[in-house]
């Protein structure tokens, strides 16, 4: 499962980021040389930055290299820093859900109105549910460690 969710959404982050290299390198390109840039390549940016952003959101959650505060780790028992560790995790879930239920609902929202990007008429409402979906895998990741704690695997343990 772990194998599965890293090479879905990695493979979905990296084609993303893969593409506004390509996307920013012609343009920059026909504009130095051809005095023509790519029409709608800022709108084509921000939405594959949402793919990127939330492609890799599950696996930054998995492998726990999410920011975090631990100047308290020093002097808390190994016990009680395990309940923080799960709390946290509790209450990442239940806002991720909270946000991918009003991300669903709003691109749901975006659908029956057609609401589209303003140059390329890009139907917005695929992106916006497919963050919602996103952040809920994120949130059953969360849920996951929350319950069933796998042995520490974090690169450094966060960053202050």
């Amino acid at each position: 499962m772990k194998k599965s969710l890293e090479i879905v959404c990695g493979g979905l982050a990296g084609v993303a980021l893969l593409a506004i290299m390509l996307l920013t390198f012609l343009d920059v390109s026909g504009r130095k040389f051809l005095s023509q840039s790519i029409t709608g390549s800022l709108e084509l940016t921000e939405l594959l930055m949402v793919v990127v952003i939330f492609g890799a959101l599950p696996l930054v959650s998995l492998k726990g290299e999410h920011v975090v505060f631990d100047s308290l780790d020093a002097v808390l028992p190994a016990w009680l820093q395990r309940i923080q560790r799960a709390l946290v995790d509790l209450v990442c879930a239940a806002l991720l859900l909270g946000l991918a239920y009003l991300m669903w609902n709003t691109g749901g929202e975006f659908a029956v109105t057609g609401e589209t990007t303003a140059q390329l008429k890009i139907t917005k409402a695929p992106f916006i549910q497919g963050m919602g979906v996103l952040c809920g895998l994120t949130a059953l990741v969360h849920l996951v460690k929350a319950f069933w704690p796998a042995e520490e695997d974090a690169s450094e343990g966060g960053t202050l």
